[in-house]
């Protein structure tokens, strides 16, 4: 099974309504919180995209350039969900999907995620050649299902298969002592590998819950700390 189905798709059986990601931007102000459930439908509809509009197969690559937000949550997920390896080379890649005023010379394809809080597009801000990813994937189905099962020896992110990765998502949540009842502060941009195995699958793989701060304001993580019951730090103290 994907990565997706083996981490994501038992956390959204048990408790769809349960929180997964509350995201901060603090150099915009913006706080916003997302269910199990709402992640899945975005992982969904970015997942039957890729395959529906830009034919990405298992083993095809899918550059992600993106910060720590929750939009780069649904597209991660969506990505492995179809068997995509992700990178973050967009040389060579079927699609990448970037956020604003980043560069990916050498894709199949770009879309451009807005990042905004509330999920708007891009408006008038598209860049030539590009597509919107939120107007996108808007227009696909909340429920994807595989036309075959993605192997455990499938190419998933780099060098690692689906099977190892899960295994060193499973290994880090341990390390960390993340589980069940652990709501995570964090700061750790995802970047590949450790940024994204420790800040997002380890969270995954222990069935936490992830307060992710962006462009983040120091003075104000002792309050958001008590004010969201954080137990555990990512990213060092502040």
């Amino acid at each position: 099974m994907s990565v997706t189905e083996t981490l994501f798709r038992p956390l959204l059986a048990a408790g769809p309504g349960q929180p997964l990601i509350t995201h901060y931007d603090d150099a915009a102000g913006t706080r916003v919180e997302l269910s199990r459930a709402t992640i899945a439908n975005w992982a969904a509809k970015t997942a039957n995209w890729l395959r529906d509009e830009h034919d990405v197969e298992p083993g095809d690559r899918v550059a992600v350039l993106m910060p720590a937000h929750w939009q780069t949550a649904g597209v991660l997920l969506g990505a492995w969900w179809c068997g995509a390896t992700v990178t973050d080379d967009p040389a060579g890649a079927k699609v990448a999907v970037v956020a604003p005023g980043t560069a990916a010379a050498g894709a199949g394809a770009v879309a451009v995620a807005s990042l905004h809080a509330m999920g708007l597009g891009l408006g008038e801000r598209r860049p030539e050649g590009t597509v919107d990813y939120l107007d996108e994937v808007r227009l696909h189905g909340d429920d994807f299902t595989p036309y075959s099962p993605v192997p455990g020896d499938a190419p998933a992110l780099g060098r690692s298969t689906v099977d190892e990765l899960v295994a060193e998502a499973r290994s880090r949540a341990e390390i960390l002592e993340m589980g069940p009842d652990s709501r995570v502060l964090s700061t750790v941009e995802w970047t590949l590998p450790d940024g994204l195995l420790n800040g997002w699958l380890a969270v995954l793989a222990a069935g936490a819950s992830l307060v992710q701060c962006s462009n983040v304001d120091a003075a104000a993580l002792p309050a958001r700390r008590e004010s969201e019951r954080t137990t555990l730090d990512l990213g060092g103290p502040a």
